[in-house]
Order: C-alpha cells, then sequence, then structure tokens
C-alpha cells in the first residue's frame, strides 16, 4: 500500500521553545481571542464559516469552478457583520507549513500562491480541511482521521504531533485510488451499502498499518455509515470549528 504524506506538515500540539521566525501574516502581536477567529471549512460541494466556537455558522455553495480569490469575496460578503481578528482555513489538498502546495481536485484554480491574509485584512493560518477537522476530534493518544465527503481526507495524530497525509490519492486496488472507492464518486459507483463495506475494510487495513488507538470517521458521508468498523467512531463535523481555534493556541503551529 503507497503512501503519500504531505511531508514536513507535522503540527505540534505540545509548546516547544524557542520559536522560529517566520513569515509575515502568521502571527499577531497578540493571540487572538478564539471568539474573535473567523474558522472556514472549504469542502467541494460547501463553504461553511463561522467565528468563535459558538457563533452562527454560515454556508454557501462551492464547486468546481470556485477559485480562491471568489471564495474569499462571497465570506467577506456574507462576514461583514461579524467582528474577528485572525484567520484559520481548512484547504482541501495538501498543505505545508501553512502553504498552499498544489491545487484543489473539486474546486477551481488559483489556490496556489494566493494571499489570504493580504484578502481578509487579518493574519490567516491555512491547514489542510481533514487536520483540522482531526485537531478539534483528538483526545489523546495515536489517532488516525479519515474524512469522507466529495474527497477522502486522512490526518495522523501521534501523541499530539499532527500529520496532515494526502493517502486518498495513493492506490488502494484495482488501479483505483483509496478516494476512488471512498469518495462521493466511489460511493455512487459502488452504491451505498458496498461503500460501507469498503470503509471497514480500508479502516481495518490503515488502523493495522499506523497502529493507532482509534480511528475518527468525519466528513458530510460519515452519517451514511450504520455498523461502526472496529475501533472506530463518528467524528462530529463541528470538531472542523473546533480546530480551527486551536490552530492558534501556540505563536507558530507550524513550529518543529
Amino acid at each position: 500500500m503507497g503512501r503519500e504524506a504531505d511531508s514536513g506538515h507535522n503540527v505540534s500540539m505540545a509548546t516547544r521553545t524557542p520559536p522560529r521566525r517566520t513569515p509575515p501574516g502568521r502571527r499577531t502581536p497578540h493571540r487572538p481571542s478564539p471568539a474573535r477567529i473567523l474558522v472556514i471549512d472549504v469542502g467541494g460541494s460547501h463553504v461553511k464559516f463561522r467565528v468563535g466556537p459558538k457563533g452562527e455558522i454560515r454556508r454557501f455553495e462551492s464547486g468546481p469552478k470556485m477559485s480562491a480569490a471568489a471564495m474569499t469575496r462571497q465570506v467577506r460578503r456574507l462576514a461583514k457583520d461579524l467582528p474577528y481578528e485572525a484567520v484559520s482555513i481548512g484547504y482541501p489538498g495538501p498543505v505545508l507549513r501553512g502553504r498552499i502546495v498544489s491545487e484543489p481536485h473539486n474546486l477551481g484554480p488559483g489556490w496556489v500562491h494566493y494571499d489570504f491574509a493580504k484578502s481578509f485584512g487579518r493574519p490567516t493560518r491555512v491547514i489542510n480541511d481533514a487536520t483540522m477537522q482531526a485537531l478539534g476530534s483528538y483526545e489523546g493518544g495515536r489517532m488516525l482521521f479519515l474524512g469522507l465527503g466529495t474527497g477522502l481526507g486522512t490526518t495522523l495524530i501521534l501523541d499530539g504531533t499532527v500529520e496532515s497525509m494526502e493517502i486518498g490519492h495513493a492506490h488502494f486496488k484495482r488501479g483505483r485510488s483509496f478516494e476512488d472507492y471512498l469518495g462521493e464518486r466511489g460511493r455512487k459507483r459502488l452504491g451505498t451499502k458496498r461503500w460501507r463495506k469498503t470503509v471497514a475494510e480500508v479502516v481495518e487495513q490503515l488502523k493495522a498499518v499506523f497502529e493507532v488507538d482509534y480511528v475518527v470517521l468525519g466528513g458530510g458521508n460519515s452519517k451514511r455509515l450504520k455498523a461502526l468498523p472496529a475501533g472506530a467512531r463518528i467524528g462530529d463535523n463541528l470538531n472542523a470549528f473546533a480546530g480551527g481555534l486551536r490552530l492558534w493556541r501556540r505563536d507558530d503551529p507550524f513550529e518543529q
């Protein structure tokens, strides 16, 4: 089984000192209040966002033509009445030390090198979307997170150290990737009943390969599951917002 890791993007949840200097836009003169952080969860079919831990969740459709510029314009328009001083963005693709490294598979172009901090006029941190939900789902130990949505997001957290991985595009079987089987296109091709069995098969395999204590299944399609695989539980999709808030707990979350 292949493993295509987002190498170098380890986010430690533990505090390490001293931090190295980071590029402009990564840190603020003071750590923002959780109540003033705008968290954006970018998906292949919808974009959801809210400010703070209990703010109203607002959303709009995304789709294969939505660019980074179009996304930020729409969020700014819909959030113009909301006070916020920092932004967290969960992006559906590889992110290396807070920078998008490749264009998304299920959205439009223009994401790599886009200056989100300039567009929002606020310090902004970007992280893989599955990693953001995994951060909000983590309860200690060794955890594997699988985001079952338009595509397949994967994140591994080992005793507080986070590694976002692009397992979704690695080969699974019969010339197809894990995402081809577990993503929305796979569910439609296989039918929901066979798709559920495939989810259980993948959970069993990856749980053994990575020797994790538990697996969290998130994403919009996790609600389609019935009997859960051994050692797995459903993660609340609201955990993505909690993860976006946790991203600002350290001055530099990308520091190793």
